[in-house]
């Protein structure tokens, strides 16, 4: 087989957490001997592990690794990124996307490297507002552009499956620098993400 993707998972980490978890079920009133939960505590440590996966990357790193000099200073835009996190009040997931643009200022970045930049952040136990803050912030860092923006529009099911309970509402975060901060340069990228241009 030319190529083949493997997981991989410390186990040390994997045993303490479904010890934990198994103990949790426990506590919520189930038998954790059960067959269908026999195996639970250790996929849910796994999955936990690959949820929170960004806290062993670097953002910066990776957007580094994929700079090249290009004298050009027009906006770049990456949109319609999805993006899936974990609220860090509830351990409860929100989904959404993100829409990342950036103007260069001497160099650029290959664009799966903003998509993984997203990922880096949101595969972390999160706010919307720390996650739109903290990709602009890794962007500006690495390419120095002339601006960058960043809008995040996401459900949260923190909101959906308890307290409140709505189903149809949106959160929508943004943060601006620089050229960004013009409303000019604003206007343009939020009339681009906003249109459909397929």
């Amino acid at each position: 087989m030319a190529y083949t993707k493997q997981e991989s998972y410390d186990q040390d980490v994997t045993d303490a957490l479904a010890s934990h978890y198994k103990s949790a079920l426990s506590l919520l009133g189930e038998d954790p001997e059960r067959e269908g939960l026999l195996k639970t505590p250790d996929r849910l440590a796994k999955a936990m592990q690959y949820l929170t996966q960004g806290y062993q990357m670097d953002a910066v790193e990776i957007l580094n690794s994929a700079k090249f000099h290009e004298p050009i200073s027009e906006m770049v835009i990456v949109k319609d990124i999805e993006l899936y996190s974990l609220c860090e009040h509830h351990l409860l997931p929100f989904i959404g996307k993100a829409h990342v643009a950036y103007i260069p200022n001497g160099w650029i970045t290959g664009l799966s490297k903003v998509a993984r930049v997203v990922d880096v952040f949101s595969h972390r136990l999160q706010v919307q507002e720390r996650l739109t803050v903290q990709i602009l912030e890794a962007i500006k860092e690495a390419l120095n552009p002339l601006g960058v923006a960043v809008v995040i529009e996401a459900k949260h099911l923190c909101m959906m499956m308890r307290g409140v309970a709505k189903q149809n509402s949106y959160t929508t975060t943004s943060s601006f620098d620089g050229e960004f901060e013009n409303d000019r340069t604003r206007s343009e990228f939020m009339k681009l993400i906003s249109a459909n241009l397929h």
